[in-house]
């Protein structure tokens, strides 16, 4: 009964985002979705739903096609990859077992932290946007390596925590959800540390998507109503990614996940090197003209 009215409340943030997201695009004129973001969706949140995470390539693909300015990648990211990324929170949460209160409080924690950080992301300079994004794309591509050879944490048998860890899990969520608004993706820092406590790694997937699920709607509505968008891509990532979501989830059963990721390696470190040298030239020329 608790699962079941989580999913109900995450299908009535998803439509009141989606009504919103549809309505500001609108009064925007630029109700028309990108065909390059429909695939771009698609893409990525297949691989997403596998468990290989989203932000991190698409932010690698856009900045190679320069699709956007970088200021513009926090919202587009947590926007664009919104609906999509509730579908994959229904069918998880529905799919496997954890502990509702667990699950709930982790959810909730996630939710406060992206309301704490998405008015400040986007009141920062793009100079701070470019370095604290490259830094997380570094980490991520670590932690793809980390996972090819078998360094994550194999995690134990728990479906959820008590005592201490359990409050220590919902601190790192709030930590995490806010980090969400910078365009730092929650699933790989979620899974090592649910796994560190002891718990079933297939468990903590209905939490990390539960969380990046609920917080997302209600992140996205203030990204949406910014200047720092394009809701043409928007429109087309969530387009073409709910449908990509269900066929990974449904569908596919066997891929070579391992050879994928070590790809994903190479084109996140090209991104993040990319962002870090702009921000830096940026610097570089902000001290000439003060000097």
């Amino acid at each position: 009964m608790i699962i079941l009215g989580i999913q109900i409340a995450l299908a009535l943030l998803a439509l009141n985002f989606a009504f919103q997201l549809i309505r500001t695009a609108r009064s925007k004129g630029q109700a028309r979705p990108k065909v390059e973001g429909i695939a771009v969706g698609a893409v990525a949140n297949f691989f997403d739903a596998l468990g290989i995470g989203s932000f991190a390539p698409t932010t690698a693909y856009l900045r190679f096609r320069k699709l956007i300015p970088d200021s513009f990648l926090p919202a587009v990211l947590n926007a664009g990859h919104c609906l999509p990324t509730v579908a994959q929170g229904l069918v998880f949460i529905h799919m496997v077992v954890v502990d509702p209160v667990l699950l709930i409080a982790c959810i909730a924690a996630s939710v406060v932290g992206a309301l704490i950080g998405a008015p400040i992301v986007l009141k920062l300079p793009v100079k701070a946007v470019q370095i604290v994004v490259g830094t997380a794309l570094l980490i991520a591509a670590g932690l793809y390596a980390m996972t090819n050879l078998n360094l994550m944490p194999a995690g134990g048998e728990a479906v959820s925590l008590e005592g201490h860890l359990f409050y220590i899990a919902i601190a790192a969520h709030v930590v995490m959800g806010a980090l969400m608004s910078f365009g730092i993706g929650l699933y790989a820092p979620s899974l090592i540390m649910l796994s560190l406590m002891g718990m079933n790694p297939t468990a903590a997937f209905p939490i990390m998507m539960g969380a990046c699920a609920f917080l997302m709607p209600v992140s996205g509505l203030r990204f949406i109503k910014s200047d720092r968008i394009d809701l043409k891509l928007v429109l087309g990532m969530a387009l073409g990614g709910i449908p990509a979501v269900l066929l990974a989830a449904f569908v596919v059963t066997s891929l070579p996940l391992t050879v994928m990721r070590w790809g994903v390696v190479v084109v996140v470190l090209y991104a993040a090197v990319s962002l870090l040298h702009t921000a830096l030239k940026r610097k570089r020329a902000a001290l000439a003209v003060s000097a």
